[in-house]
């Protein structure tokens, strides 16, 4: 891999000399093995550690197919899919590569017992399949996780709706996490300039999730003056959406939960926090069992309170179970409440009054199709939208890394230098650099 980081760190090498660079039957990688599901078995989901089912060794080099590139991997980081391929929850991932391995003998290459995940990365074409017109080795680039055959009808449209839709890195095989990686074309973007490495690879999955659940109109067709609810405010998915927010001249009502998360929530521009620690809602009880309208009542309160007796028009819901009950209550006549994820559990329980006579929607959002991760990336590169990296790792720690997202221990993004050697690197544009280098570091929480 030498040969390939000279050249990447050369600063003069031409699209000819990557072309000409002699790649490597193997590659390292951080990866977890089909023997090792049951591994956590009777752990609870908290209880179980990455640390321990991540593993970091060469893997051999896919064959490169029709439409594909390879890509040397700079940086990367880490999202809550790699926490739940980590911890084998939901359900293990090498089922979706098994179903994934059926689809043709090209696509068999990724059911392997073992399962390269991330979904992000930065850094430079190596190699391009047949077919490959818009990139070239040597380009510097991001990609998004969006990965779809694109042979049924129904994709065209939307390409989140395409039958074989799935997420690069949790779905396939040779995810980010590794020092080069196998992605579709269509996944590539520019890399903005003036970032550096770790930088551009930590916005790719949450920014282009958050654009679509809220300013698409696929999601929350977010418009100026709407209040939008965003839980935890300060995360890497909650740290775009009030980015978001603050951009398209809505009005964020930020949730987090202690005061240094609102203290980046502020850093940020927004002004309505609440800091669920100090409210102490209780929308369970104890046993986790039956949910308090009293407390949607009470949060609700808090919301009119901050923003001058005016509802919630969007809520930008992630958490799931623990609070999706008082999202729907607290959305006004009409509104909308866009969901994504569950990290809290997926079984959501809401009173249903309040959403049919109240005529309001509940969207799902489920990351975003390549337009629309194009203009997220596209706002990224134009310094409107800054990345929220906090912490990085080597690819050797990619446990910790990874443990941290699962125990909430971190803010904003976690990243990971696959073979960039150290922070820092990789800033192409430094004038640009300059211009932004303060609101950079405000996002990162510095």
């Amino acid at each position: 891999m030498q040969n390939i980081l000279e050249a990447i760190q050369s600063g003069n090498a031409t699209a000819e000399d990557f072309a000409s660079l002699k790649l490597p039957e193997s590659y390292r990688a951080a990866f977890v093995k089909k023997d090792e599901v049951d591994m956590f078995e009777g752990l609870s989901a908290r209880d179980k550690d990455p640390r321990k089912s991540l593993h970091v060794d060469e893997v051999a080099l896919p064959e490169l197919g029709p439409g594909e590139a390879l890509v040397a991997v700079m940086a990367s980081a880490i999202n809550y899919n790699t926490v739940w391929t980590s911890i084998f929850e939901p359900v293990s991932t090498f089922g979706f590569l098994e179903r994934y391995g059926r689809l043709s003998p090209l696509t068999k290459r990724h059911d392997l017992p073992y399962h390269v995940v991330g979904s992000d990365l930065a850094g430079v074409v190596l190699k391009t399949g047949v077919g490959v017109n818009a990139w070239k080795p040597g380009d510097e680039v991001v990609a998004h996780c969006l990965s779809v055959e694109l042979e049924g009808p129904d994709g065209h449209n939307d390409t989140m709706l395409d039958p074989e839709q799935r997420i690069w890195g949790f779905e396939t095989n040779f995810g980010g996490l590794a020092d080069i990686a196998l992605v579709k074309s269509n996944q590539l973007m520019p890399k903005p300039a003036h970032l550096t490495w770790e930088e551009a690879a930590s916005p790719g999955l949450v920014n282009s999730t958050a654009y679509r659940q809220l300013v698409s109109k696929n999601g929350g067709d977010m418009k100026q003056g709407d209040n939008v609810l965003i839980w935890g405010a300060s995360g890497g998915l909650g740290g775009f959406a009030t980015q978001y927010a603050l951009n398209g001249g809505a009005v964020p009502v930020c949730v987090v939960s202690n005061e240094e998360k609102a203290a980046i929530a502020r850093s940020m521009g927004a002004e309505l926090i609440i800091n669920r620690s100090e409210e102490g809602y209780r929308f369970w009880n104890d046993e986790g069992t039956q949910q308090d309208p009293k407390e949607w009542k009470r949060f609700g309160a808090k919301i009119r309170e901050l923003t001058g007796g005016e509802d919630i028009d969007i809520v930008f819901e992630h958490p799931g179970r623990e609070t999706f009950g008082a999202s729907v209550y607290v959305t006004r006549k009409g509104g909308t409440i866009t969901t994504c994820a569950s990290t809290s559990g997926y079984m959501h329980e809401y009173d249903n009054r309040y959403l049919w006579m109240n005529l309001k929607r509940i969207i799902s959002s489920h990351f975003a199709n390549y337009r629309e991760s194009w203009e997220a990336n596209r706002l990224i590169a134009k310094g409107m939208i800054h990345p929220t990296l906090s912490k990085t790792y080597s690819l050797e720690d990619v446990g910790q890394a990874a443990l941290d997202v699962h125990k909430n221990a971190h803010q904003g993004k976690v990243g990971v230098l696959c073979l960039a050697p150290e922070e820092g690197q990789g800033v192409r544009d430094p004038e640009m650099r300059a211009q932004h280098e303060d609101a950079i570091n405000r996002f990162r929480g510095v």
